[in-house]
């Protein structure tokens, strides 16, 4: 039996999730948070420092830290942490090299900037399983809110970052570079949802509509019935349509360009002394 944590930052209603084995201790980290703000440009460590405390508390053994996606609302504290725990590897969605493609061209980054020099460890396949010690993973190729998105499966828990939100909630905007509702459809009904009904789907993102307490996790079963965005009566056309024309009326995340340039290793954010 595999236990988790989960961490929320409520200035971007973003959920940070540390799974372990009890027995074995060995761990992973996904979607870490890196405070930042715009207005001084400088990083902070709140967020960092609540998961770090809690990992070295429980002596916990991080083998892998884990991206669902490249941010466009929050910066990623992978790299910061991938450098102070021992043993830890970074890793992401093989797309992620095409996401950069793109942001490259539209946030005019340096020609001679490359994506390799983010230090990331491993770019995963669609499908492809791979090990936490005793964790056993899978990454499941899940686009439509971005190119390079991906679900992580660790038993009977799928970690699907913004692809899902809670049912109350509905499902990740489609209109950033790359990004296809239809793509999205395809990606949740055709993979996510094929799943047993049973198994648990753990969010990217709370926002907590009606000021209801904080929730980041349902069933496949209860996600199917209950997406406000996406359950099994809404029909794909209908769905594109919806996502479509409410992605036209949203503006553009707080942190967008600070963090695309910080997650994507186009520029170094300054830290405080």
């Amino acid at each position: 039996m595999i236990e988790h944590s989960a961490f929320f930052d409520p200035l971007s209603s973003t959920l940070t999730y540390v799974i372990w084995d009890p027995v074995s201790l060995d761990t992973v980290i996904i979607d870490p948070v890196l405070d930042y703000d715009p207005a001084t440009q400088l990083t902070s460590y709140t967020s960092y420092d609540r998961v770090l405390h809690f990992v070295r508390s429980k002596e916990l053994h991080v083998h892998w830290i884990l991206e669902t996606h490249a941010h466009a609302d929050h910066l990623s504290a992978g790299r910061e942490l991938r450098q102070v725990l021992t043993g830890s590897q970074w890793g992401m969605g093989r797309r992620m090299t095409e996401v950069f493609e793109t942001f490259r061209k539209v946030l005019a980054w340096p020609s001679k900037l490359e994506l390799k020099g983010l230090g990331v460890d491993r770019f995963f396949a669609d499908g492809e399983e791979f090990t936490a010690g005793t964790l056993r993973l899978q990454s499941i190729a899940t686009p439509g809110h971005t190119p390079a998105c991906v679900t992580y499966k660790i038993g009977e828990w799928l970690f699907t970052g913004d692809a899902l939100f809670m049912p109350d909630s509905g499902v990740g905007r489609c209109d950033f570079p790359g990004g296809s509702a239809s793509t999205l459809y395809d990606s949740v009904w055709g993979k996510v949802f094929s799943y047993p009904g049973h198994f648990r789907i753990f969010v990217g993102h709370d926002y907590q509509p009606g000021g209801r307490p904080l929730r980041y996790h349902a069933s496949v079963e209860e996600q199917r019935k209950g997406n406000v965005h996406l359950r099994e009566s809404i029909s794909r056309a209908e769905f594109v349509s919806f996502r479509e024309g409410r992605d036209k009326t949203l503006s553009s995340p707080r942190l967008l360009q600070p963090s695309l340039d910080w997650n994507l290793g186009a520029h170094q954010i300054v830290k405080p002394n």
